[in-house]
């Protein structure tokens, strides 16, 4: 079975920082483009970041450029989301999933014709 399952999540005070990791099982992501996203209480699931297979490009949504990097470890099959900055609009329930090589141009949608393997999620929590 093709899955994803997200690490990482947890309480963190406002400025703080979290490194979340997203792992597959039953495939390899040397194919891969791995998107991160997320879904606040009340509100749509929304495009975080973006990586391609080879690791050459990445895409941010604006509300955490600069403060948020994705990088990949095809060799310990991870995608890391390194979190820094925290804020508390931040907090959300972060989802990985899977795209063929390249991130799409709809990447921010999260649109289920573009991502696959979805993992079943973990919680981030920006309070003080």
């Amino acid at each position: 079975q093709l899955r994803l399952r997200e690490s990482g999540g947890g309480l963190v005070q406002p400025g703080g920082s979290l490194r979340l990791s997203c792992a597959a099982s039953g495939f390899t992501l040397d194919y891969t483009a791995i998107g991160w996203f997320r879904q606040a209480p009340g509100k749509e699931r929304e495009g975080v970041s973006c990586i391609s297979r080879s690791g050459d490009t990445t895409k941010y949504a604006d509300s955490v450029k600069d403060r948020f990097t994705i990088s990949r470890d095809n060799a310990k099959n991870t995608v890391s989301l390194q979190m820094n900055s925290l804020k508390p609009e931040d907090t959300a329930v972060y989802y990985c999933a899977a795209a063929p090589y390249r991130c799409p141009a709809t990447w921010q949608a999260g649109y289920d014709f573009d991502f696959s393997s979805w993992g079943q999620g973990t919680q981030v929590t920006v309070a003080s």
